[in-house]
């Protein structure tokens, strides 16, 4: 419903900020890593938000990034794990120290993040660790600069979106760079990836 707020930062702590809109002050709940990344207080300030909906309650979650707003989703998707404990979560680790964590299968280092036990721990690594996996495309020994960056992204998100999995998709684009062929249009390289899944 409301993807990011841009306002001024009003007030800041480590669980917390307000950012004013037009004279409207919303109050958005944080990680502490967020907190770490907020400009000062008068400054602009931008969030990527969920909007968590109950018929008591109305709460609005900030973060710095996608990233890590991806990774409260799938948190509070796992049974057990509500938005206010995948806050606490990641105000422990970070989103890539926690995807790592988990597809270790790190319980040890899971439980010493606040609000897990080894229980919530094992349950975790259950629910997310394939999700983290397909997940983990990384187009940074792919691409040379910005253009191409921007391309294989469009690639690997029309990809995504016709349902193949992330995994296939890494898998192919580095076939494509083995023969020297990753260049060409966004479509051409589309072609070219089905054609090696």
């Amino acid at each position: 419903m409301i993807d990011s707020i841009f306002g001024q930062l009003i007030k800041k702590e480590p669980t917390f900020a307000v950012a004013d809109m037009d004279g409207i002050r919303l109050k958005i709940n944080i990680s502490v890593a967020t907190f770490e990344k907020l400009p000062q207080i008068g400054e602009s300030v931008e969030l990527m938000t969920y909007l968590h909906v109950r018929e008591d309650i109305l709460d609005l979650y900030g973060f710095a990034d996608d990233v890590e707003r991806d990774v409260f989703k799938k948190l509070i998707g796992v049974s057990g794990i509500g938005p206010r404990s995948a806050v606490t979560i990641l105000s422990g680790a970070t989103p890539q120290e926690f995807k790592k964590r988990i597809i270790s299968e790190d319980v040890k280092s899971l439980t010493v993040i606040p609000g897990i036990g080894p229980k919530t721990a094992k349950r975790i690594i259950l629910e997310l660790k394939e999700k983290f996996v397909d997940e983990d495309v990384d187009i940074s020994n792919l691409v040379g600069d910005d253009k191409t960056s921007n391309e294989i992204k469009d690639v690997v998100q029309a990809l995504l979106s016709l349902g193949y999995k992330r995994g296939q998709i890494n898998d192919a684009l580095k076939k494509i760079k083995d023969v020297d062929e990753l260049e060409g249009s966004v479509e051409e390289l589309i072609k070219k990836a089905l054609t090696k899944m």
